[in-house]
């Protein structure tokens, strides 16, 4: 009987878009899952493939300038820098939004309950409202209420949902972890962003008010770094207990929080590093080379 194949897609905000780059490779290999999950960003690229929009996504996110990634931010401050109507908006306008049970292939997200620091499995409902939940990262994305309290971002408590994948019936799981080079990154790279990418930056720090002052650290790099450090920590700790099979790990430290107008180099670098990774996954799957 063949083994069900289960994707793991992880956490890591506009890294994420390596995802895309994995499952193409995936896909050219002759690779397909039967299950995917995800945990914030991996949980929007996992509910985009699981309803079939991948190519759609793809197309999307490669022409996205970051002057389009602002006009995403209808900013408040009640419970967050962005209240993510926008983004909800357009995801259910531009892809599928479908119930978890009308989907082609199983799909399921992560989330954090904000009270109890619970990890809450999303599987049934509106993916969209799902999705929007599992991406929900704290002091960014306003929370979403639910049954009397608040969901935020999965990559709290599950960075790399493979336990999720196993708990959805896959024999074998195939992780993709966007955090393995990132500790300390942003801020020994601080000063060496190219002017295109300082531009989101810029007017997003003229927004808030916020300025820079010498060689100290921005309060958006101390944000993204403390992100950083704590979804690393938690991911090494979650996928020694919870090994995948396969695990993949694209360099993309380079990319930072709200980098999403950088999806060439981010699917780029998801591509090679599931390619490095074919020999062993052939291994792992029992094909022929």
């Amino acid at each position: 009987m063949k083994p069900r194949i289960g994707l793991a897609l992880g956490s890591g905000s506009a890294r994420g878009w390596a995802h895309i780059g994995v499952i193409r490779a995936l896909r050219d290999a002759g690779i397909e899952p039967d299950i995917i999950c995800g945990s914030s960003i991996g949980a929007f690229v996992g509910a985009a493939t699981a309803c079939g929009d991948l190519d759609k996504l793809e197309h999307w996110v490669r022409s996205l300038s970051w002057k389009e990634v602002l006009g995403f931010f209808d900013v408040g401050l009640n419970g967050g820098l962005i209240k993510g109507e926008k983004l909800l908006d357009f995801f259910t306008r531009h892809f599928t939004d479908r119930d978890f049970h009308d989907l082609p292939l199983p799909f399921a997200c992560v989330a954090t309950d904000l009270g109890s620091g619970r990890e809450i499995w999303l599987k049934e409902g509106s993916v969209a409202h799902a999705v929007r939940a599992s991406i929900a990262l704290p002091g960014l994305f306003a929370p979403i209420p639910r049954d009397g309290g608040f969901l935020v971002d999965g990559g709290l408590v599950n960075p790399v949902p493979v336990s999720l994948c196993r708990a959805m019936g896959a024999d074998i799981v195939i992780a993709v972890d966007l955090g393995s080079d990132m500790l300390g990154r942003r801020l020994r790279n601080r000063g060496e962003t190219p002017p295109s990418v300082d531009g989101w930056r810029g007017t997003l720090k003229r927004w808030l008010g916020v300025e820079e002052g010498g060689n100290s650290p921005s309060m958006l790099d101390v944000m993204a770094s403390s992100i950083n450090i704590m979804q690393v920590r938690i991911a090494r700790s979650r996928l020694a207990g919870e090994p995948a099979d396969t695990l993949i790990s694209p360099r993309v430290a380079d990319l930072g929080l709200l980098d999403f107008h950088r999806a060439n180099e981010a699917i780029a670098e998801g591509r090679v590093a599931t390619e490095l990774m074919l020999p062993m996954l052939r291994s792992v799957l029992e094909m022929p080379a």
